[in-house]
């Protein structure tokens, strides 16, 4: 898999894309991430890619002319399955959505900032647009790297166990179930005697029932 990650703040990744699974991803060579500074695309003297709004109002958008440069330039060179915008008004990320987006080979992914990005940008562009919640952040790029995240983790390999992610919340609609390590008495907290009589089969279905249990209290919509 192959992320192009368009931004005008480079420096934001820095730190999560040089850490943890996704760096032993890249290392392993089964995930390439390349960070874009938008300003190495701009014709303006002073490096600026944003300007204020035809028609007025606060704030300042993203410009079309080094966007085009910078996806127009990759595009030319490689195939992208999606150019994805992160943008709170998006599609809202779930596991389904990352489970399928997981199989794609190439994709762009495009953090806006301020007020967002000339809207010509996105009809023209854009082939999918995430949001990562109903809020709304600075900009998007912590949002494009809980969407990389989410993606290079399903990616085979990745995992030392893959069968570690298809037991995770959401997967089945189910959030997951309740997990405990040793010592198996501490303080007189002791964990569940199920857990270490080794009967697969039993111990399988108190973590379903419990599942079902912990996602009937807490996320009800999803049994739906």
């Amino acid at each position: 898999m192959r992320l192009d990650i368009i931004t005008c703040l480079p420096e934001l990744f820095d730190g999560p894309i040089n850490q943890s699974i996704v760096k032993r991803a890249q290392q392993k060579g089964l995930v390439e991430i390349v960070i874009h500074n938008l300003r190495d695309y701009t014709t303006d003297k002073h490096n600026h890619v944003d300007d204020y709004a035809f028609g007025g109002g606060a704030g300042m958008v993203l410009m079309i002319e080094p966007i085009d440069k910078c996806i127009s330039g990759l595009q030319s060179k490689n195939t992208y399955d999606e150019v994805i915008y992160l943008t709170p008004d998006g599609q809202t990320l779930n596991q389904g959505m990352a489970n399928q987006l997981s199989l794609n080979e190439n994709m762009i992914l495009l953090c806006g900032h301020y007020k967002g990005v000339d809207q010509r940008v996105r009809d023209h562009f854009v082939t999918k647009e995430i949001s990562i919640g109903d809020y709304v952040l600075s900009g998007g790029e912590l949002a494009a790297m809980v969407l990389a995240d989410s993606l290079i983790r399903l990616v085979p390999g990745v995992l030392n166990d893959e069968s570690s992610a298809l037991t995770d919340s959401f997967q089945d609609n189910l959030l997951a179930p309740p997990v405990y390590t040793r010592p198996a008495d501490y303080k007189g907290w002791k964990v569940p005697e199920i857990l270490t009589s080794g009967h697969e089969a039993k111990i399988e279905q108190w973590r379903h029932d419990e599942a079902v249990k912990r996602t009937q209290e807490r996320r009800p919509d999803l049994l739906g």
